[in-house]
């Protein structure tokens, strides 16, 4: 069950600095160009709040657990994402994009919850 977590773990960290990173990076039209068409409806200083709060959970992915110190981090970084997910799948939603919302978004949310369950 450890490697499975440690897997997940990497998978979202990985996923989600390089989410955050792009929205961190780029212009509003330049990710909708690349395919982050979820942040048509909101303004860019929310984009970027999303953004550094994504950077930061994937960093609380793997830190807290690796090193030992405030552990517990790890699955709210988790719970944390599960939020994201949820307002991302009812951005693509609005957007009527549902193979995204059931393509990417809910398998991104199900993994964050075997994370947050299994860390706890």
């Amino acid at each position: 069950m450890s490697i499975a977590l440690w897997i997940a773990q990497g998978l979202l960290a990985a996923v989600f600095l390089a989410s955050g990173t792009m929205k961190g990076t780029q212009t509003k039209e330049r990710m909708i160009a690349t395919g982050q068409t979820g942040v048509a409806p909101f303004p860019l200083p929310v984009i970027r709040a999303v953004a550094a709060l994504e950077a930061l959970a994937a960093i609380g992915l793997v830190l807290p657990q690796l090193t030992g110190i405030a552990a517990v981090l790890t699955p709210l970084a988790a719970v944390g994402l599960i939020a994201v997910m949820i307002g991302a799948a009812a951005s693509h939603w609005s957007l009527r994009e549902y193979k995204q919302v059931f393509g990417v978004n809910l398998v991104l949310l199900i993994i964050c919850v075997f994370v947050a369950v299994g860390r706890f």
